[in-house]
């Protein structure tokens, strides 16, 4: 059986933007995509709310994936398609993060990725707009957040040509609720999954 691994933040965990509970196995990306490919492949959803991909976070080391990921991945092995949707979590204000940090951060999850998975698929984070000031998330996230989000997939595309990842760009068909500005619906997460589900079995 084919080896799917779903690594990421609060939108790979299923985080609703509604009540901060989370999203069941019939609403979430990961949980629409362990469905699609029930007797085909493994999906193993490993989301975590506020993981960051390339700073180290106060919060602990499952919130940090540069600890985190290489522990995670080494004791799965054998994967047939990683998908890697980390990000945007560092782009909190609090962590000042610049561009040369977020290319280099990816740089090491993907080599450390290319060790255990046959394919890569690089998901670009959300590009924030003004309805991330307006909810609770916005003690973490300004308007410096909702600039970087909209450059930062350059790192992504640029490393993805380099080691041969595929690019899942989110933002041409889902948008984070206006309800807190981050986090998709329930159609954002249905939207997700058919668009991922078609590139899994091009993979595959």
């Amino acid at each position: 059986m084919k080896k799917i691994l779903c690594y990421g933040d609060s939108n790979t965990y299923g985080y609703n933007p509604y009540d901060g509970s989370r999203f069941d196995e019939n609403i979430r990306w990961t949980g629409l995509i362990k469905k699609k490919f029930e007797g085909i492949a493994e999906v193993i959803e490993e989301g975590a709310n506020n993981r960051t991909g390339f700073v180290n976070n106060p919060a602990g080391f499952m919130f940090s994936a540069q600890r985190h990921f290489p522990k995670t991945i080494s004791k799965i092995k054998d994967l047939d398609v990683l998908v890697l949707a980390i990000g945007i979590n560092d782009l909190q204000f609090q962590f000042d993060i610049n561009f040369k940090t977020i290319e280099k951060g990816l740089e090491t999850l993907i080599l450390e990725g290319k060790k255990y998975a046959k394919n890569i698929i690089l998901v670009l984070p959300a590009q924030l707009n003004e309805d991330i000031l307006k909810g609770g998330f916005r003690v973490q996230f300004d308007e410096t957040s909702i600039s970087k989000s909209k450059k930062v997939g350059r790192e992504y595309r640029k490393l993805a040509n380099v080691y041969g990842c595929t690019i899942f760009d989110i933002n041409d068909f889902a948008h984070p609720s206006p309800v807190d500005g981050l986090h998709y619906d329930e159609r954002g997460h249905e939207l997700i999954a058919e668009n991922l589900y078609n590139l899994l079995n091009k993979l595959l």
